[in-house]
Formats: structure tokens, C-alpha cells, sequence
């Protein structure tokens, strides 16, 4: 069940702000639905290159050690907004001391609270973030696919199931979590 939706080497992925969280998991009870995971700290390490090429170029490297499901990811973003690889890894501290073993260095440490959902070939995750502020919930509706050709169906579709939530344009974020950290002096810089 979840290996299968996160296999692919493109994500769509909408980020929406919500209003309220138990709002948005009341919705969540009333459509069918599998759980596979609730309320996970998750706390990923962004790196970059001293010069902050990677961000330069679009590009995004972290580490994610997922707990108490005990999940640890390598996962790298861009340059293409809809491009995302992420593997398995069984060590993190090795993971990240690879990296900077190799001249990387973490830019951002950050921890979120992550829910994840599944509704047919779509996953949802219900993340909420401490350090952004006090209105910091979001719900991300996203399937990763091989094929390129189907994204902007796909797009589509995740707007459609949005919406079944009542979320729309007005509750979209284009941002990314690693954009907004860095809005809030988050980020680590050379």
C-alpha cells in the first residue's frame, strides 16, 4: 500500500494552508480513506554547499528521520519543480555524515508534525509546523508517477479532491517549507 505511492521520479504536489486542522480531519473521516501514519515528529536536515549552489540551481538535498514509524529518507528535490527522488536509508548520522564528509553542509534543521493519508492513488499529508507561526497547518495532496505526461492531469485531479475539502485557490501555498523557514531567519548561511 504505501510503497507503491511514493515510487516515481515526479511529484504534483499542492500545498494548501488550512484553516483549521480538525476541520480538515472531520472532512477526512466522511470520505473512505487509509491511515499510514499519525502525528509523526519528523525532522529533516537540509544540505547545500558553502556557496549555496544547490539552492542556486534549485535543487534540494535533506535527510528525514521520521519517528515513532521509524522512516529515514534521502531525498532530493529540483531542479524541476515537479522533479523528486527519495530513497530508504537505515542510518541517518551516517546519511548526513556522508554529506558533509563530502563538503555539504546542513542549512536547515527543521521539525514538523506530519500526518499521512491515502485516498485511492493520492496521498495527503497534515503538517504542522512549529517556528513558522501560529497559523501554520497544511494539508499537501500529491502522487508521484514515472510518467511525465500525466502531470498536469494529475494536477487537476489533486485540485478536484482539494476541493471536496474546501480548499481552493485562496488556501493554496506556493512556497515551500525550506522558503518559508528561511523567511523566518531560519536558514544557516556561509
Amino acid at each position: 500500500m504505501s510503497n507503491q505511492h511514493f515510487k516515481g521520479k515526479y511529484e504534483v504536489e499542492l500545498k494548501y494552508r488550512l484553516e483549521s486542522k480538525s476541520e480538515f480531519l472531520k472532512r477526512l473521516s466522511d470520505i473512505p480513506h487509509q491511515v499510514m501514519l499519525e502525528n509523526n515528529t519528523e525532522t529533516d536536515w537540509y544540505f547545500d554547499w558553502p556557496d549555496n549552489a544547490l539552492a542556486e540551481a534549485n535543487k534540494s538535498v535533506c535527510i528525514r528521520n521520521m519517528q515513532p514509524s521509524g522512516i529515514k529518507l534521502w531525498i532530493v528535490k529540483g531542479p524541476e519543480a515537479d522533479k523528486c527522488v527519495a530513497t530508504n536509508i537505515s542510518d541517518v548520522d551516517n546519511a548526513k555524515n556522508m554529506l558533509e564528509t563530502m563538503g555539504y553542509q546542513v542549512t536547515l534543521e527543521a521539525e514538523k508534525t506530519r500526518s499521512i493519508y491515502f485516498i485511492d492513488e493520492f496521498h495527503i499529508t497534515v503538517d504542522v509546523l512549529p517556528g513558522i507561526g501560529e497559523f501554520a497547518e497544511f494539508a499537501e495532496f500529491a502522487i508521484m508517477t514515472d510518467d511525465e505526461t500525466k502531470l498536469p492531469g494529475y494536477k487537476v485531479d489533486l485540485e478536484q479532491l482539494a476541493g471536496q475539502f474546501g480548499l481552493s485557490q485562496q488556501h493554496l501555498q506556493t512556497k515551500s517549507y525550506k522558503q518559508m523557514y528561511a523567511e523566518k531567519g531560519k536558514l544557516r548561511r556561509s
